[in-house]
This record gives C-alpha cells, structure tokens and sequence, in this order.
C-alpha cells in the first residue's frame, strides 16, 4: 500500500498546542485547495511513492513519540487512513493538520485532528466541510488564519454558531507578513475570546521559504 511523500523530517512542531515540541512530520503531496496565501505549493505535485512500512521504517530513527502527517491535503489521498492506523498501532501520538474540505469520520479516535477551517481571504472558505464539527473531539484542534478583520469576524460567528470553544481546542494566527500579530491579540483579550492566539515559531526560527523545518 503506497502513499505518495513530499518529504519526511524531524523538527521543532511550529503550530497548535503542542508547539516548540520535536516533531516527526510526514508530509504527503496533492491539495485539492489552493489558499490564497499557500506556503507549501511545492506539496501540489512533488513526492515520490513510498510503501507504508517504509515510511515506519523511516521515521524509527527519529528518538520522538509524536508524528505529524499534513500536507498538501494529506486526506486527499485515501491510503493516509491506512498510515494513520498503522502510526497508532505503534503507539505514536498522532496528530493530522487538515483543511477540514474533506471528511475525518474515518480519522481513528486515537488521532489528534487539526483542522485548518478557511477564513475569506484564503478564497477557499466555500471549501469548508462543516459537517466535520460532528466528528470533533475534546482533544481536537480548530484554527483559524486570519488575514484580515473581515476574517477575525467571521472566524468570532464561526465560533459562535458551531460552539467551537465547548467542543474543541480553538488556535487563531495570523497570515504571515499579511497582518501583525498584535494587531489580532489586540481584538481577541477586547473580545475576550476564549481561543489560543498562536503563530508559525517554525518561520521565526528558519528562513521562512525553508522547506524541512
């Protein structure tokens, strides 16, 4: 069972609540969307193909428990539940960024979902899957990009609507150089929002074009 791989690395999680942590990120190619501030356009083709088990195989030498498989859209690609299975069966703590464009009903339990839900400016917010919200856990994680004030308030009716901040972990950040950070915490502790204001450490770190980090 083949899955096709833009690359496999070991580096410091740079998004969700379990940021600054070390990290094994599997990264799987092909997006079905194309966000309007997409930093990992290089995920839309490039890869090459990979049996599961050498994917396990690969990701043994790195001395962490926790794996990260994104993308791209790593969904797209209907073998990925497969390699969540396995990941699980090793007792690895799993977490899978997606776009929430398409369904994680069949996600195993076991697996931490962050869901990436599109704000207006991305251009790809007619792509969200609310019905995911149904298949959400306490332990789950929903972020929100903003890029804009239009953004952070339909991220605030989002919440609202869906009762996000009852149901899962809420992470708002940021499009990077689009809009200051400051400018977002400012608006969230004037609304008191009961969310995790949050940005890319991995871009602080590392030039920001950096692929493998």
């Amino acid at each position: 069972m083949n899955l096709k791989i833009n690359e496999i690395y070991y580096s410091i999680q740079g998004e969700s609540s379990y940021s600054g942590l070390p990290c094994i990120f599997i990264r799987l190619t092909y997006c079905n969307l194309r966000c309007s501030y997409c930093d990992s356009e290089y995920t839309f083709y490039e890869g090459k193909d990979m049996e599961i088990n050498k994917i396990l195989n690969e990701i043994k030498k790195y001395p962490t428990d926790l794996v990260e498989v994104t993308g791209g859209e790593p969904l797209f690609q209907k073998n990925c539940i497969q390699l969540l299975k396995e990941l699980v069966n090793l007792n690895y703590k799993v977490l899978l960024e997606t776009s929430g464009s398409l369904s994680i009903e069949n996600v195993p339990k076991e697996v931490i979902n962050i869901i990436d839900f599109k704000c207006p400016s991305s251009k790809m917010e007619k792509k969200n899957l609310w019905k995911n919200i149904q298949y959400l856990k306490l332990k789950d994680e929903v972020k929100f990009v903003i890029g804009d004030r239009e953004d952070y308030e339909w991220t605030k009716n989002k919440i609202k609507k869906y009762n996000l901040t009852e149901i899962s972990n809420v992470l708002i950040s940021p499009v990077y150089k689009q809009i200051s950070p400051a400018t977002i915490t400012n608006w969230i502790l004037e609304d008191n929002l009961k969310v995790r204001f949050q940005i890319q450490i991995h871009k602080e770190i590392w030039p920001a074009e950096q692929k493998g980090v």
